[in-house]
């Protein structure tokens, strides 16, 4: 059973992935982004909030149990385990998804390969 702390230790953590996701599109997306990929977190839908805060603690266990040696690896391999555990959490959710949704690395775009090396260095340096 998961306290009210816990519950509100989640929803910070979800907060800070999608505030990194933000910035993140901000800075790498070409053009226009899409309203939903910058919309607040009060905005965004259930679903990708548990996410989002699934994946900020995927990522800060990564971080706290290879006792900071994430600080090695490439903005590469950090964009990449942040994509991995964002999938993961895509297929928990959708039965049948896009397949846009479960690119592989190398198909999917510059940016969001950008934003997700950004979103594990935010994390890496707030744990």
């Amino acid at each position: 059973m998961t306290t009210t702390k816990e519950n509100a230790l989640s929803v910070d953590q979800g907060r800070v992935f999608r505030e990194a996701w933000i910035a993140g599109i901000n800075k790498h997306y070409p053009g226009e982004p899409k309203p939903s990929y910058v919309a607040p977190w009060d905005e965004t839908p259930d679903w990708e909030r548990s996410s989002a805060a699934a994946v900020y603690q995927q990522v800060r266990a990564f971080v706290e149990t290879s006792g900071g040696a994430t600080a090695k690896l490439t903005r590469e391999q950090k964009g990449r385990f942040v994509a991995l555990c964002w999938i993961g959490q895509i297929f928990k959710h959708f039965p049948d998804p896009k397949p846009s949704y479960v690119a592989d690395w190398a198909d999917m775009p510059e940016w969001q390969r950008e934003t997700d090396a950004d979103i594990f260095e935010h994390i890496e340096q707030a744990a």
